[in-house]
C-alpha cells in the first residue's frame, strides 16, 4: 500500500459471511499493517490465517478497554500502518470504532475508512422498501420502557429503520412492533452471505411466525411504519384556526400554507376558504 505512510490508521471491512467479499484493498492494508486492532482477536486471527496473511500482531479494542487501549493505539498509529477490524463487517457501527476515529481526529492521525461489508445497507436494498431517507437505529435498548420509547420514535418518522438483533430477542422485538404497529412491513434478513442466509417478509407477527423454532445467528430488521391516515377536521375547527391566523395579521397566503402543512386540506381550498373569511370580516 503506498500512501501508508500518510493513512497509519485505516478502517477495514472485512466479510459478513463469505470470505470471498473481502477486498483486494482490505487483503493490502492487512498483508501490509503493523497492528492489527481488533473487536476479537480471536476472530481477526482466524481471518488473517484464512487470507494466507503473515502473522500479525493483533491487539484488542472493545468497549470494556477502550480508554485504556485508545493511547497506546494511537501512538504506534503515528510512525506505523495500523488496521482497525470488527469480527464482521465495517468497524465503528456496532462497536467503539467512531470513539477511536473522534480521537484520533483530536490527535492529529489521518484516518481512512475502505468501502465494503455491511448488513444494514445490503438488508435495506433487499427490503424494496423506499430508501431514499432511512435511520439506522443498531441494537434496541435492553430495559423496556427505553426499548418502547425508540420504537415508537422511530415509527412516527415515518420512513424505514433499520435494526440489529440478537436471535434470543427477535421475537420479542417483532412483537413489540407489531403491538405499536400491525400494518407495518417488516423485512428480516439473517445469516446475511452465509450458507444458510434467510429473508423473509410481511407483517412483523407474520415474520416472527415464519422464524424457525430455534433462532440463530446475527439478524438485520427493516420496519417500515404503514401510513399515517389522514386527521379529519371539521369545517367549523377549520374556520376557527383561519380566524386565529387571520387575527395574528398573518396574509391569505400564509394561512393556507401553515393549515395545509398540518393536515387540514389542500392549500388551494384552505387559501379560498380563508380569502372568503377575511372578506367577510371587512378586511
Amino acid at each position: 500500500m503506498s500512501n501508508s505512510a500518510v493513512m497509519p490508521l485505516v478502517f477495514v471491512p472485512t466479510p459478513l459471511g463469505n470470505l470471498r467479499d473481502i477486498t483486494l484493498r482490505a487483503i493490502d492494508v492487512l498483508k501490509e499493517c503493523e497492528l492489527v486492532v481488533a473487536e476479537d482477536s480471536r476472530v481477526a486471527r482466524r481471518l488473517i490465517s484464512a487470507l494466507s496473511l503473515p502473522g500479525k500482531e493483533i491487539r484488542s479494542y472493545r468497549e470494556q478497554n477502550a480508554r485504556s487501549a485508545t493511547g497506546p493505539i494511537l501512538e504506534r498509529a503515528r510512525t506505523s500502518l495500523v488496521a482497525v477490524v470488527t469480527d464482521a463487517g465495517t468497524p465503528g457501527i456496532s462497536d467503539p470504532g467512531s470513539e477511536l476515529v473522534a480521537a484520533a481526529r483530536e490527535a492529529g492521525i489521518d484516518v481512512e475508512v475502505l468501502p465494503g461489508p455491511n448488513a444494514a445497507l445490503g438488508a435495506a436494498v433487499l427490503s424494496g422498501f423506499p430508501i431514499a431517507r432511512f435511520i439506522f437505529e443498531g441494537f434496541p435498548p435492553r430495559t423496556a420502557s427505553a426499548k418502547k420509547a425508540a420504537l415508537e420514535t422511530a415509527l412516527a418518522l415515518g420512513i424505514a429503520s433499520i435494526w440489529y438483533e440478537s436471535p434470543n430477542r427477535i421475537r420479542e422485538t417483532l412483537h413489540e412492533f407489531a403491538a405499536l404497529d400491525p400494518a407495518a412491513r417488516v423485512f428480516l434478513l439473517r445469516e446475511y452471505t452465509k450458507r444458510f442466509e434467510q429473508q423473509l417478509s410481511g407483517t412483523a407477527e407474520e415474520v416472527a411466525a415464519a422464524l424457525p423454532e430455534r433462532v440463530r445467528g446475527e439478524i438485520t430488521l427493516v420496519v417500515l411504519p404503514s401510513p399515517a391516515k389522514p386527521v379529519s377536521h371539521s369545517p367549523r375547527e377549520l374556520d376557527a384556526r383561519i380566524d386565529a391566523l387571520l387575527a395574528d395579521s398573518q396574509s391569505v397566503a400564509s394561512v393556507a400554507k401553515t393549515l395545509a402543512a398540518q393536515g387540514f386540506g389542500e392549500r388551494s381550498a384552505i387559501y379560498a376558504r380563508a380569502g372568503k373569511r377575511k372578506r367577510a370580516r371587512g378586511e
